[in-house]
């Protein structure tokens, strides 16, 4: 019995040491930067200094300094058409693997991901997924599920607010980008569901460049609604900026419930001020980490692509407090 288990006990040892040795490069043994060796471009989605895109930017340049992979960052201003020129550049340019913003929608990066593909480049997608291109090419998804975390806020909205028939919601919706609306859309479908009446406001891609560029659409659509109650945000940067929109409608904290997507030093400040009632947090952190870490366990050890599911739940008047530290250092 003894020496049964002795010889078990010897057969795990070899085990172990034997996978050490097959699956620990040799720069990995020397200073723990397993993906040394490994070129990625990395899409930041935003313009430098961008609300949401510095802190995707923190976390891949946290994922590029522990793993030791080379990483070229792309910023695009959440331009799409700019973002499948790029993506056309960085293929041409042949690294290791790419991780790509989905904004551009299936269509348009479909024919991309089968070049990428047939050259041999490993992609990840953030922040929008792809599902007909990864079906086809591969690759995983880092980001929130646009269509459960869109429903899910306009649900909360209705709970803690009470609102129902007779009261108007304006609800920002990037219109002209199939795949990246679905989550605004899902809001606004879960409203209406409530019996709120709801406004649809485009959001084009320049409005998260410079949020002041939706004040006029937001004016004109808050003085001709009847019964306003709720203005949903398509993201960070408009989220925000609301103590500016409603200082210029003349409206004071608590008049409006405004609510949207994301975390930010910005909307701390909102919510400590009273402007901001609601967010869904998204923890872009993780959406640029996990995909430059997904990249390089494919492109070192053959892993399978990561897909996680990066929505943290609601942020709101009761809770704030506990993530403003975090969003404050740019981590949240």
């Amino acid at each position: 019995m003894f020496r049964n288990s002795f010889r078990l006990f010897l057969s795990i040892l070899l085990v172990l040491a034997l996978s050490s040795a097959l699956i620990m490069p040799a720069a990995a043994q020397d200073d723990g930067k397993w993906c040394t060796g490994q070129t990625i471009r990395f899409f930041v989605g935003g313009a430098e200094g961008d609300a949401f895109g510095s802190i995707v930017l923190r976390g891949a340049q946290a994922a590029e300094a522990d793993l030791g992979a080379t990483v070229e960052y792309v910023f695009s201003g959440w331009d799409v058409e700019r973002m499948i020129q790029q993506l056309r550049e960085a293929i041409a340019a042949e690294p290791d693997g790419i991780a790509m913003m989905g904004h551009p929608g299936n269509e348009a990066i479909m024919p991309l991901a089968e070049e990428a593909a047939a050259a041999g480049i490993s992609m990840m997608y953030q922040n929008v997924d792809v599902p007909d291109v990864r079906a086809r090419f591969g690759g995983g998804y880092i980001g929130a599920q646009l269509v459960s975390q869109g429903r899910a806020l306009g649900e909360e909205v209705v709970r803690q607010y009470g609102l129902g028939a007779g009261d108007t919601a304006l609800v920002f919706v990037p219109l002209g980008q199939p795949g990246r609306d679905l989550r605004e859309g899902s809001t606004a479908d879960a409203l209406e569901a409530a019996g709120v009446t709801v406004v649809r406001l485009d959001s084009p891609p320049e409005y998260a460049s410079d949020p002041n560029l939706a004040l006029p659409a937001l004016t004109a659509a808050a003085l001709n609604a009847e019964n306003l109650r709720l203005i949903v945000y398509p993201g960070g940067q408009l989220l925000g900026a609301v103590p500016v929109y409603m200082d210029a409608l003349g409206f004071a904290p608590g008049d409006i419930v405004n609510i949207g997507f994301d975390t930010s030093p910005a909307i701390m400040e909102a919510f400590q001020s009273g402007y901001v009632q609601l967010t869904s947090d998204q923890q872009p952190f993780l959406q640029g980490y996990l995909p430059i870490l997904s990249l390089c366990g494919t492109l070192t050890y053959g892993f399978g692509a990561l897909n996680v599911d990066t929505g943290a739940g609601f942020v709101d008047t009761t809770n704030y407090a506990s993530v403003a530290e975090q969003a404050i250092a740019g981590y949240r």
